[in-house]
């Protein structure tokens, strides 16, 4: 199957094609034309299987007809963390190179003045976080009453972040009469819930069984003490020993350990770099860019050209 064969207009297409795409993903082949055709979707899908692309293509020939009023979009995106919300509007800009519709993104970090001014110049996007979007709302800068298509990805992790009462309440806010996208990698009895409560008549979408791993995905269960010090000391044996590690990313339960943590690699003389909610926007993103680049600076400052190196003893930098 081709994207021609899917129903979206020729100027999404020819963006498609000038990305490099020839063959939809089966969730972007199963979806979109079921949004095209105006349809509530439930998408079940892990992340890596081209889901946003699979909303975001049918929007974008939706969008072509209709224009945006002041502080009333069109549509609402909602992601659960600032960095999925920037990767949304980069699909966006990448399909909608041929288009002249305005996306404006609504999350932490950034101020209010920039975002009120683009939505009061008005969007055909919206993308957001639950808790800024909110905020803009008791503001009274945005409306969300003429919105005709939600997007609610990444519903599992919303449950898990506690932003629940918050999707709830937007949900309220929007017309009963739009249309619903709904995607999450599982499906947990409160999540199914809340696609029986927000979606009417949903076509169901599976392309991978819930909860399943992704099969690019190796895993292992490394043994290591109970005590802090000790897992720290594991984990950094693990990387030392690896073979062919070029990066990893290391995930903690909370925003302190994250802080430890980036300390204890720095003490001893690994790169790392930090990324938690208390951290600004500007920051965050930096962390990110200097992570895809491979550019962080080891501990003792220099740039040797691989990201994973240690300064020890006074000798020159190694790559583990």
């Amino acid at each position: 199957m081709s994207f021609a064969e899917l129903g979206l207009s020729d100027k999404v297409q020819q963006a498609v094609a000038a990305a490099g795409y020839t063959e939809p993903t089966p969730i972007q082949a199963q979806a979109i034309p079921h949004v095209l055709s105006r349809r509530d979707v439930l998408g079940i899908a892990q992340t890596g299987t081209g889901k946003t692309a699979a909303f975001t293509l049918p929007m974008l020939t939706l969008l072509e007809s209709g224009r945006a009023r002041a502080r009333m979009p069109r549509t609402l995106i909602l992601e659960p963390t600032r960095e999925l919300a920037a990767q949304v509007e980069e699909n966006f800009d990448r399909y909608g190179i041929n288009h002249r519709l305005s996306v404006a993104l609504l999350i932490g970090g950034v101020s209010f003045g920039d975002q009120d001014a683009k939505i009061t110049r008005g969007v055909d996007v919206l993308i957001a976080t639950p808790g800024r979007l909110l905020d803009h709302f008791e503001r009274g800068k945005l409306l969300l009453t003429g919105v005709e298509l939600l997007v609610i990805d990444e519903a599992d992790r919303m449950l898990d972040m506690g932003f629940i009462p918050d999707i709830e309440r937007i949900v309220k806010l929007v017309p009963f009469t739009r249309q619903t996208l709904f995607f999450s990698a599982t499906m947990p009895p409160e999540i199914q819930r809340l696609a029986d409560a927000f979606l009417h008549n949903p076509v169901k979408v599976e392309v991978a069984r819930a909860a399943s791993t992704a099969s690019t995905i190796t895993q292992r269960l490394v043994a290591t003490g109970r005590e802090d010090y000790e897992k720290r000391e594991t984990l950094r044996e693990l990387i030392r020993n690896a073979t062919d590690l070029q990066n990893a990313i290391v995930f903690c339960n909370r925003k302190r350990d994250v802080a430890v943590l980036h300390r204890s690699l720095q003490k001893h003389g690994f790169a790392a770099a930090a990324l938690h909610g208390d951290m600004d926007q500007h920051a965050r993103m930096a962390a990110l860019d200097s992570f895809r680049t491979g550019e962080m600076p080891p501990a003792c400052g220099q740039r040797c050209g691989s990201p994973w190196t240690r300064y020890s003893g006074g000798q020159p930098c190694v790559q583990l």
